[in-house]
C-alpha cells in the first residue's frame, strides 16, 4: 500500500480545537473521497527522541520539529498524483490548508513494505 506522510506545523494565529474541527467537517471528508484514497490518520506528536547509531550517539529526549502528521493510505502514489491535479484538491483544499492553517510542511511518498499488527 502507498503511503504520503505530511509532518506541518499550523501557524500561530490557528487553534487546535478549530483545526481538528476543519479536519472532521472537510478536509479528512475531502481526502477519504479522492479516488484510490483508504485511510487518512491525523496525529499530535507530544514528544520524541533523537539519536544517531552511525555515530554511537545515545537518544535523548527531544521536541518533535513538527507537531502534526497526516498519514494517508492510498492504493498508489500515482492516485496521489492525479488527486493532487483535481480542482477540489488543487484550487480549494490545498490553497485553503497553505494559506490559512499551516506553517511549514514536508510531504514523503513511499510504499509500504512491512506491516505488523496484533490481533
Amino acid at each position: 500500500m502507498a503511503k504520503q506522510i505530511i509532518l506541518y506545523n499550523l501557524k500561530d494565529s490557528v487553534t487546535e480545537e478549530d483545526y481538528v474541527k476543519w479536519c472532521e467537517s472537510y478536509k479528512g471528508p475531502l481526502l477519504l473521497g479522492l479516488d484510490g484514497a483508504k485511510s487518512f490518520t491525523l496525529v499530535k506528536m507530544i514528544g520524541g527522541l533523537t539519536g544517531n547509531g552511525q555515530e554511537g550517539v545515545s537518544p535523548t529526549p527531544t521536541s518533535p520539529p513538527y507537531k502534526y502528521i497526516g498519514i494517508f493510505d492510498l492504493n498508489s502514489l500515482e492516485d496521489m498524483d492525479k488527486a493532487r491535479e483535481k480542482k477540489e484538491f488543487k484550487e480549494e483544499f490545498f490553497l485553503r490548508w497553505f494559506s490559512e492553517w499551516v506553517a511549514d510542511f514536508y510531504t514523503l511518498g513511499g510504499v509500504e513494505i512491512y506491516h505488523g499488527e496484533n490481533a
